[in-house]
């Protein structure tokens, strides 16, 4: 079934307008990431919708730039008296933050959230050291859970003591730069700060305590990012009241319609040069289409231009006589294009 029909299908059953916005989560130049490129791409597809009672955002994604939910959330909300999100399967992340901001949270048994704790990485994060040309990726999560285990499994209390666990912790092989953990702690207090902006902005308001509970469990309390969350724990254990229970005919319509882009983006498929190249070719270029929002309008996607080239490159090989350089041969790509269409 084509995805207008499917779309079509899913806003009868919802009494909605339903707007989909999907990241490519594959590996390699062919992924996509929750970006601040879509504002405007959202804002063409919601003036087309115009003023309406109800509008369903239908969201895959494996995150991104935690600064957009809130600018697409309170931009969505100019146009609809109620916001929800469906989600046929991943929103981990910064689309995690997108569902804590709508009315209500539409869940299958295959959903799945995830923490909303991020990884930061600047000019003072510590250099890499199987890659000089990269900084290593500092988890917020992580930082906090030293410091945790310090003061509460240790018992390390008084102010000395911390002040030596924090030089000894700044003073690690690589070296940690106070101003990177200035960074962490930024980023940790802004998250914790945009994921009550979200759950306050609810058409039904939630008390304090149960929106500080909800903050809690999903920056600090599941201690692993890779720890996703279905439907039942996320509604009944985490106390996200706004998630609903996808019926069977609403949670097949979900599974069909994530079927249709999975197989346009070619979502289960490894990505591998090689294979993109194509046997016994000696170049080649693909497009890819990487990202896509659409509703009843015409569509919207992000394309991706890749070229492929097999070439001879010398390696460094080890021999009991020392290193030599031996010929092989490699495919190297490169993004020639890309862009919203």
């Amino acid at each position: 079934m084509e995805r207008k029909t499917l779309i079509q299908q899913i806003e009868g059953l919802r009494s909605s307008k339903v707007i989909t916005y999907i990241t490519s989560d594959r590996q390699g130049p062919v992924s996509a990431k929750v970006a601040m490129d879509i504002i405007p791409v959202m804002s063409r597809q919601l003036r087309d919708i115009g003023k309406t009672e109800n509008i369903d955002l239908f969201l895959y994604s494996t995150g991104g730039d935690t600064m957009v939910p809130w600018r697409l959330v309170s931009m969505v909300r100019e146009y609809c008296e109620k916001f929800s999100v469906l989600i046929p399967y991943k929103a981990h992340s910064a689309a995690t933050m997108i569902a804590l901001g709508a009315d209500e949270v539409v869940m299958s048994d295959l959903s799945e959230l995830s923490p909303i704790d991020p990884s930061t990485a600047n000019v003072f994060n510590p250099i890499d050291p199987k890659n000089p040309q990269n900084r290593v990726a500092i988890s917020v999560e992580d930082v906090m859970a030293y410091f945790d285990l310090v003061k509460n499994k240790f018992g390390v209390k008084n102010d000395e003591d911390l002040t030596k666990v924090f030089v000894k912790f700044i003073e690690s092989n690589p070296q940690i730069h106070p101003l990177a953990l200035g960074n962490v702690n930024r980023i940790h207090n802004l998250i914790r700060i945009l994921a009550q902006r979200l759950l306050k902005s609810h058409r039904s308001p939630m008390k304090e305590e149960e929106i500080n509970k909800v903050v809690d469990y999903f920056t600090e309390k599941l201690y692993s990012h890779q720890y996703f969350i279905g439907r039942k724990e996320a509604k009944e254990d985490l106390g996200l009241k706004t998630v609903v229970f996808a019926d069977s005919a609403l949670s097949k319509a979900m599974t069909d319609l994530y079927g249709e882009y999975e197989k346009e983006m070619e979502l289960g498929v490894i990505w591998n040069p090689e294979n993109e190249l194509g046997l016994n070719a000696a170049q080649n270029r693909k497009t890819y289409k990487i990202a896509f929002i659409e509703g009843n309008q015409p569509s919207n996607y992000f394309e991706l231009e890749v070229e492929y080239r097999r070439q001879q490159m010398n390696v460094a090989q080890q021999t009991p006589q020392g290193s030599i350089q031996v010929p092989q041969e490699q495919v190297i790509w490169r993004v020639v294009g890309q862009g919203w269409r």
